[in-house]
Protein backbone atom coordinates (compact mmCIF):
# COMPACT_ATOMS: atom_id res chain seq x y z
CA UNK A 1 0.00 0.00 0.00
CA UNK A 2 1.32 3.42 -0.91
CA UNK A 3 2.00 6.11 1.64
CA UNK A 4 -0.96 8.52 1.66
CA UNK A 5 -0.60 12.26 1.29
CA UNK A 6 -2.85 14.76 3.01
CA UNK A 7 -2.03 17.62 0.65
CA UNK A 8 -5.33 17.43 -1.21
CA UNK A 9 -7.66 16.91 1.72
CA UNK A 10 -9.86 19.95 2.29
CA UNK A 11 -10.91 21.18 5.74
CA UNK A 12 -14.20 19.81 7.04
CA UNK A 13 -16.83 21.76 5.06
CA UNK A 14 -19.25 21.86 7.97
CA UNK A 15 -16.93 24.43 9.56
CA UNK A 16 -16.73 26.87 6.62
CA UNK A 17 -18.86 28.42 3.94
CA UNK A 18 -19.99 26.17 1.09
CA UNK A 19 -20.89 27.81 -2.22
CA UNK A 20 -21.93 24.94 -4.48
CA UNK A 21 -23.13 21.43 -3.75
CA UNK A 22 -23.70 18.06 -5.37
CA UNK A 23 -26.79 15.99 -4.61
CA UNK A 24 -26.28 12.22 -4.78
CA UNK A 25 -28.58 9.24 -4.52
CA UNK A 26 -26.87 6.14 -3.12
CA UNK A 27 -28.69 2.83 -3.42
CA UNK A 28 -27.51 -0.48 -1.97
CA UNK A 29 -28.28 -3.01 -4.70
CA UNK A 30 -29.38 -6.65 -4.57
CA UNK A 31 -31.21 -6.02 -1.32
CA UNK A 32 -34.48 -7.71 -0.28
CA UNK A 33 -35.95 -4.26 0.50
CA UNK A 34 -35.25 -0.72 -0.78
CA UNK A 35 -32.15 0.72 0.86
CA UNK A 36 -31.09 4.15 -0.33
CA UNK A 37 -29.95 7.60 0.79
CA UNK A 38 -30.07 11.08 -0.72
CA UNK A 39 -27.25 13.33 0.42
CA UNK A 40 -25.80 16.73 -0.46
CA UNK A 41 -22.07 17.42 -0.25
CA UNK A 42 -19.77 20.32 -1.16
CA UNK A 43 -18.85 20.42 -4.85
CA UNK A 44 -15.12 20.21 -4.11
CA UNK A 45 -15.43 16.90 -2.26
CA UNK A 46 -12.86 14.24 -3.06
CA UNK A 47 -13.66 10.55 -3.46
CA UNK A 48 -12.34 10.00 0.06
CA UNK A 49 -14.69 12.65 1.41
CA UNK A 50 -17.61 11.09 -0.48
CA UNK A 51 -16.65 7.67 0.87
CA UNK A 52 -16.88 8.98 4.44
CA UNK A 53 -20.25 10.62 3.71
CA UNK A 54 -21.64 7.39 2.21
CA UNK A 55 -20.44 5.37 5.18
CA UNK A 56 -22.10 7.73 7.64
CA UNK A 57 -25.34 8.12 5.69
CA UNK A 58 -25.76 4.39 5.07
CA UNK A 59 -24.81 3.39 8.61
CA UNK A 60 -21.66 1.38 7.88
CA UNK A 61 -18.75 1.39 10.33
CA UNK A 62 -15.86 1.87 7.85
CA UNK A 63 -14.02 -1.24 9.02
CA UNK A 64 -13.15 -2.61 5.56
CA UNK A 65 -11.69 -1.56 2.22
CA UNK A 66 -13.79 0.35 -0.29
CA UNK A 67 -13.59 1.00 -4.02
CA UNK A 68 -15.22 3.44 -6.45
CA UNK A 69 -15.55 2.22 -10.04
CA UNK A 70 -16.47 5.09 -12.35
CA UNK A 71 -16.25 5.95 -16.05
CA UNK A 72 -15.04 9.39 -17.04
CA UNK A 73 -18.03 11.22 -18.61
CA UNK A 74 -15.94 12.60 -21.51
CA UNK A 75 -13.28 10.02 -22.31
CA UNK A 76 -15.21 6.96 -21.16
CA UNK A 77 -12.07 5.63 -19.48
CA UNK A 78 -12.73 3.51 -16.41
CA UNK A 79 -11.07 4.62 -13.19
CA UNK A 80 -10.82 3.17 -9.69
CA UNK A 81 -10.58 5.26 -6.54
CA UNK A 82 -10.00 4.05 -3.02
CA UNK A 83 -6.98 3.13 -0.95
CA UNK A 84 -4.07 2.30 -3.29
CA UNK A 85 -3.01 -1.33 -3.18
CA UNK A 86 -0.35 -2.74 -5.51
CA UNK A 87 -1.90 -6.19 -5.27
CA UNK A 88 -4.86 -4.90 -7.37
CA UNK A 89 -7.22 -6.86 -5.14
CA UNK A 90 -10.71 -7.58 -6.44
CA UNK A 91 -9.62 -7.54 -10.07
CA UNK A 92 -9.44 -3.76 -10.33
CA UNK A 93 -6.83 -1.88 -12.30
CA UNK A 94 -4.67 0.80 -10.77
CA UNK A 95 -6.41 2.24 -7.73
CA UNK A 96 -5.94 5.99 -7.38
CA UNK A 97 -5.96 7.46 -3.89
CA UNK A 98 -9.46 8.80 -3.33
CA UNK A 99 -8.18 11.88 -1.52
CA UNK A 100 -6.26 12.96 -4.65
CA UNK A 101 -9.27 13.34 -6.96
CA UNK A 102 -12.33 15.59 -6.76
CA UNK A 103 -15.59 13.82 -7.59
CA UNK A 104 -17.08 16.67 -9.67
CA UNK A 105 -14.95 15.77 -12.71
CA UNK A 106 -16.43 12.27 -12.86
CA UNK A 107 -20.13 12.83 -12.22
CA UNK A 108 -22.84 14.23 -14.48
CA UNK A 109 -26.61 13.94 -13.96
CA UNK A 110 -27.01 12.35 -17.42
CA UNK A 111 -24.27 9.73 -16.89
CA UNK A 112 -24.71 6.17 -15.58
CA UNK A 113 -24.20 5.73 -11.82
CA UNK A 114 -20.80 4.93 -10.41
CA UNK A 115 -20.30 1.78 -8.36
CA UNK A 116 -19.17 2.06 -4.74
CA UNK A 117 -18.14 -1.27 -3.23
CA UNK A 118 -17.70 -1.62 0.50
CA UNK A 119 -16.04 -4.60 2.17
CA UNK A 120 -14.39 -6.34 -0.78
CA UNK A 121 -15.09 -9.70 0.85
CA UNK A 122 -18.81 -9.26 1.52
CA UNK A 123 -19.02 -7.17 -1.68
CA UNK A 124 -21.70 -4.65 -0.72
CA UNK A 125 -22.40 -2.73 -3.94
CA UNK A 126 -23.94 0.73 -4.08
CA UNK A 127 -25.02 2.68 -7.12
CA UNK A 128 -23.99 6.33 -6.76
CA UNK A 129 -25.82 8.74 -9.06
CA UNK A 130 -25.52 12.51 -9.25
CA UNK A 131 -29.05 13.93 -9.24
CA UNK A 132 -28.34 17.66 -9.21
CA UNK A 133 -25.68 20.30 -8.70
CA UNK A 134 -26.15 23.94 -7.84
CA UNK A 135 -25.83 26.68 -5.29
CA UNK A 136 -25.79 25.79 -1.62
CA UNK A 137 -28.36 26.99 0.85
CA UNK A 138 -26.58 29.85 2.67
CA UNK A 139 -28.19 28.69 5.90
CA UNK A 140 -27.48 25.01 5.26
CA UNK A 141 -24.83 22.78 6.82
CA UNK A 142 -23.03 20.29 4.60
CA UNK A 143 -22.82 17.39 4.15
CA UNK A 144 -26.41 16.59 4.95
CA UNK A 145 -28.84 13.72 4.42
CA UNK A 146 -32.16 14.71 2.89
CA UNK A 147 -34.01 11.41 2.62
CA UNK A 148 -33.64 7.67 2.52
CA UNK A 149 -35.19 4.32 3.29
CA UNK A 150 -34.21 0.95 4.69
CA UNK A 151 -31.88 -0.03 7.49
CA UNK A 152 -28.24 -0.72 6.73
CA UNK A 153 -27.37 -4.43 7.06
CA UNK A 154 -25.24 -5.40 10.07
CA UNK A 155 -21.51 -5.20 9.53
CA UNK A 156 -19.85 -8.51 8.53
CA UNK A 157 -23.17 -10.14 7.68
CA UNK A 158 -21.76 -11.90 4.62
CA UNK A 159 -23.04 -9.85 1.71
CA UNK A 160 -26.41 -9.55 -0.02
CA UNK A 161 -27.08 -13.28 -0.44
CA UNK A 162 -26.27 -14.46 3.10
CA UNK A 163 -27.94 -11.38 4.58
CA UNK A 164 -31.16 -12.02 2.64
CA UNK A 165 -31.19 -15.61 3.88
CA UNK A 166 -30.51 -14.52 7.46
CA UNK A 167 -33.32 -11.97 7.27
CA UNK A 168 -35.76 -14.61 6.03
CA UNK A 169 -34.75 -16.87 8.92
CA UNK A 170 -35.37 -14.05 11.39
CA UNK A 171 -38.89 -13.58 10.03
CA UNK A 172 -39.47 -17.33 10.18
CA UNK A 173 -38.22 -17.52 13.77
CA UNK A 174 -40.49 -14.66 14.78
CA UNK A 175 -43.46 -16.36 13.16
CA UNK A 176 -45.19 -13.02 12.88
CA UNK A 177 -45.87 -13.02 16.59
CA UNK A 178 -45.66 -9.87 18.71
CA UNK A 179 -45.43 -11.45 22.16
CA UNK A 180 -41.64 -11.09 22.56
CA UNK A 181 -40.33 -9.46 25.70
CA UNK A 182 -38.68 -6.05 25.43
CA UNK A 183 -35.10 -7.38 25.25
CA UNK A 184 -35.94 -9.68 22.36
CA UNK A 185 -37.69 -6.84 20.54
CA UNK A 186 -34.60 -4.66 20.93
CA UNK A 187 -32.44 -7.36 19.37
CA UNK A 188 -34.75 -7.81 16.38
CA UNK A 189 -33.43 -6.28 13.17
CA UNK A 190 -35.87 -3.65 11.89
CA UNK A 191 -35.36 -3.41 8.13
CA UNK A 192 -37.44 -0.21 7.93
CA UNK A 193 -35.55 1.71 10.59
CA UNK A 194 -34.01 4.84 9.09
CA UNK A 195 -34.37 8.51 9.93
CA UNK A 196 -32.35 11.04 7.89
CA UNK A 197 -32.47 13.45 10.81
CA UNK A 198 -30.42 10.98 12.86
CA UNK A 199 -27.49 10.83 10.40
CA UNK A 200 -24.30 12.28 11.86
CA UNK A 201 -21.41 13.06 9.48
CA UNK A 202 -17.80 12.68 10.53
CA UNK A 203 -14.95 14.99 9.53
CA UNK A 204 -13.29 13.23 6.53
CA UNK A 205 -9.93 14.76 7.38
CA UNK A 206 -10.14 13.44 10.94
CA UNK A 207 -11.22 10.05 9.60
CA UNK A 208 -8.16 10.05 7.32
CA UNK A 209 -5.92 10.96 10.25
CA UNK A 210 -7.28 8.09 12.33
CA UNK A 211 -6.69 5.66 9.47
CA UNK A 212 -3.27 6.79 8.24
CA UNK A 213 -1.83 9.45 10.54
CA UNK A 214 0.74 8.97 13.22
CA UNK A 215 -0.68 7.63 16.45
Amino acid sequence: MTTPSRDNIIPFPGRRQVNRILRFRIELVMMPYPTWRQIEVPEEYTFWDLHVAIQDAMGWQDRHLHLFTVDHPQSGDRAYFGIPDHSAFHGAGEIVAGWEQAVAEFFRPDCPPALYTYDLGDDWQHEVALEWSGRADPDGSYPRCLAGAGACPPEDSGGAGPFTQWLAEQVSDDGGASDHDDDESDRHFDRDRFDPAQVMFDDPQRRWQRAFGKQ
